[in-house]
């Protein structure tokens, strides 16, 4: 890309959650959902003397992407770091449920995600927990309708639970800058010691759970610039594309296969990974 393109490229990472949902729709079929306005808020943070607030940091947008019905799900880096509690989730879950009910009447309803998120908010618990599984099973049902499509951009990344949510998607788009895994590298250090995984070498954790690494092991189906025109586009590719032939949470017996040629006495390397997993897991 030459310099001029450079400069007048819009960064998808720079937009905020509402700004990624409105330049994802068509232009002028922009609608949210539940929005600030509706006060709908968690009910526990406060109790926790937390500042709520008004969308718990979850946007829902109503609109057209390439001409079709669609619902983009957008989370908030900035509230709480993505993390999704009772409310938050449940706007997700409940969305994504409404979509396919909507196909089931013959109205074909698409859903992007948008993960910024560590995974559930530990202030809400359980209660997050639950319903990220909702989302999980609204995930299913619906992508056997329509695609569901996720994108994870950064800085925050994709982890926990929502990373399960994100390996459930029919697609998975990402940046250079995106993250994605179930445990985020502090938590590994914690529990595995500082010889497994230093959450301080940068370079190390994005060699193992950043976007290309990610899409070079099979895990990201697009790997794609900081550039939200080019994110849209691959979206409606994706779409077009229409239902993959095997989602990844359905292909068992090839990830059990690879993982199979883990040395699990041998301490791991994004070289010996991309080995691994380049080799493919769909039958």
């Amino acid at each position: 890309m030459d310099t001029q393109a450079l400069l007048e490229r819009q960064s998808f990472i720079e937009l905020d959650a509402r700004s990624r949902a409105k330049h994802l729709l068509d232009a002028d079929t922009f609608s949210e959902l539940l929005d600030p306005f509706e006060r709908v808020r968690s009910p526990w943070l406060a109790r926790q003397g937390i500042v709520t607030q008004a969308d718990d940091g979850t946007v829902v947008a109503r609109g057209e992407l390439d001409g079709q019905p669609a619902v983009v799900l957008a989370i908030d880096a900035g509230f709480q770091g993505g993390s999704m509690g009772e409310v938050s989730a449940a706007k997700i879950a409940g969305s994504l449920e409404l979509a396919a009910e909507d196909n089931r009447n013959g109205i074909p309803m698409r859903a992007v995600i948008l993960f910024e998120t560590g995974g559930v908010r530990l202030q809400e618990a359980n209660l997050g927990l639950a319903a990220i599984a909702e989302i999980h099973a609204a995930i299913v049902d619906l992508r056997r309708y329509q695609p569901v499509i996720g994108i994870t951009a950064g800085p925050i990344g994709c982890y926990g639970g929502m990373s399960i949510v994100a390996g459930l998607c029919s697609y998975l788009i990402a940046t250079r800058e995106a993250r994605l895994g179930l445990n985020g590298p502090t938590v590994i250090e914690q529990e595995a010691g500082i010889a497994e995984f230093d959450s301080r070498d940068r370079p190390m954790i994005w060699s193992f759970t950043g976007g290309e690494q990610r899409h070079r092991t099979g895990l990201v189906d697009v790997y794609a610039a900081d550039d939200a025109s080019a994110i849209r586009a691959a979206v409606i590719e994706r779409f077009r594309a229409g239902r993959p032939e095997a989602c990844r949470s359905e292909c068992v017996a090839g990830f059990l296969q690879r993982l199979a040629e883990v040395d699990p006495e041998a301490q791991a390397t994004p070289q010996q990974a991309a080995a691994i997993y380049s080799k493919g897991f769909r039958s």
